[in-house]
């Protein structure tokens, strides 16, 4: 056999020995009241790439972005890996991961990110708030990646003082929001839509997987964010586990699953500025045009600090959600609601087949609320371009305990399309200061041992 062809042999054979292992691994059979799919978790070639092999230098002062870009590309090239982060303070600006990459933070690892918003141009496809756009690099970043994953016991850490002034929402925000309301509305493609100019005060994500598939969040911690913390949009299959989340700026909400499927989250806490866990679809013509349901995610074995709300669906519903089932979770400080379910006459979509059982929490405004009128700053910064009503139905509630609250239940439906089919059962609430339960445009709404 010549060199040339044992090379190549060796080098087939190598391939296809990272593929078998990139394809083995755990798989995680999870049980719920619906088909939920069995989890596989993604597994990678046990080879490592050190940033500090690539010029990476610790001490919080230089910057390491392109030390942290070649890593990542080596290890891609490789065909996957880990890219390792060693204990120490690593200052870096955006960290864009590929296909088998492992980005691993070991114990006492940093990676401190920049707060200029130059250090995230050029400008990525991502989304605000259910519409897509080309604007600032999310900080943490995944496009149409398949096998990615951010692991290990190290933190990940911006720093956050301009980001801070933008948190108020000045006139920039404001104009930008509207223009890219309107292209949305008026289906101006996806690419025309740039959003990072003169410095709109659109704050990006700090961690956005977009389009990918085989997913793990494993293990790290996280010390605030820009905006929305972890964002999962347009993802398929994935395990998100043993995070300690803590971020308590504006729109600084957990986790944001947003038209992706087929997901576990457990044993994390989150300690936030918004909501904890959040199951979204879209935001009206961009979500009907995608057509992807949000379904099949279970949270399980969670513990949130804070946040104003444990579980919420919506109000970004477009696309419809299904299949979502929390358990076994606690909720130790006051919140505006455990379960909330918000949409308003622009979004459509559905809701359906939701189920949260065996919680124990604090005091509170709210155990569950149905709000279909909720606009925020939209209601008066753009018209209705077009209307629909989200089809909510079949939604369950049972074993939950709670120190106070105001209100057990409230369902505010909409009278051309009530909610319909509602379990609410084993509610204890040690104090109701108003009342048990309201109803408005809903039908087959079924209460059994609920109360204080």
């Amino acid at each position: 056999m010549s060199r040339k062809i044992f090379l190549l042999a060796t080098l087939c054979v190598a391939v296809v020995g990272s593929c078998s292992e990139a394809n083995r691994g755990e798989v995680i059979h999870v049980e719920a009241p619906f088909a939920m799919p069995d989890i596989r978790v993604p597994v990678f070639p046990s080879r490592d790439f050190s940033i500090a092999d690539f010029g990476a230098k610790a001490g919080g002062e230089f910057n390491n972005t392109q030390a942290i870009r070649a890593a990542v590309e080596a290890c891609h090239q490789a065909g996957g890996g880990r890219v390792v982060a060693p204990a120490g303070e690593w200052l870096t600006a955006a960290i864009h991961l590929k296909s088998n990459v492992n980005l691993h933070l070991e114990k006492d690892a940093v990676l401190v990110f920049t707060d200029n918003p130059a250090d995230y141009l050029p400008a990525v496809m991502t989304s605000w708030e259910g519409l897509e756009c080309y604007s600032y690099s999310p900080l943490v970043y995944a496009f149409g990646c398949e096998n990615v994953a951010i692991t290990g016991e190290g933190t990940l850490q911006p720093r956050m003082g301009l980001w801070k002034r933008w948190f108020a929402r000045p006139p920039a925000h404001l104009n930008a929001l509207r223009q890219l309301y309107t292209q949305a509305a008026t289906d101006v493609p996806v690419e025309e839509r740039q959003m990072a100019v003169n410095e709109n005060n659109l704050r990006p994500h700090l961690v956005h997987f977009n389009r990918c598939k085989n997913v793990l969040l494993d293990g790290f911690k996280i010390r605030e964010s820009p905006f929305w913390t972890i964002h999962l949009y347009l993802c398929e299959n994935g395990v998100v586990r043993s995070l300690d989340v803590r971020a308590h700026g504006h729109n600084n909400d957990g986790i944001d699953f947003e038209m992706s499927r087929n997901f576990l989250v457990e044993g994390c806490t989150f300690d936030q500025g918004d909501d904890a866990v959040v199951i979204k679809s879209g935001r009206n013509r961009d979500a009907w045009r995608l057509n992807t349901p949000c379904e099949n995610i279970v949270v399980r074995h969670c513990r949130v600090v804070r946040g104003h709300t444990l579980l919420g669906v919506g109000s970004e519903i477009s696309g419809g959600v299904r299949n979502v089932y929390m358990h076994d979770c606690t909720l130790a400080d006051t919140t505006f609601r455990l379960f909330f379910i918000k949409t308003n006459h622009r979004r459509g979509g559905f809701v359906e087949h939701i189920y949260m059982e065996n919680i124990n929490a604090g005091k509170m405004h709210r155990v569950f609320e149905v709000d279909t009128d909720v606009l925020y700053q939209w209601k008066d910064l753009v018209p209705t371009y077009e209307t629909r009503i989200t089809k909510i139905s079949d939604i369950h509630l049972n074993n939950i305990a709670c120190e106070s609250a105001d209100a057990v239940y409230e369902i505010k439906g909409d009278q051309r399309l009530p909610v319909k089919n509602v379990e609410i059962k084993n509610i204890k609430v040690g104090k109701v200061h108003e009342f048990i339960g309201k109803c408005e445009n809903a039908e087959n709404v079924t209460e059994e041992n609920v109360g204080s």
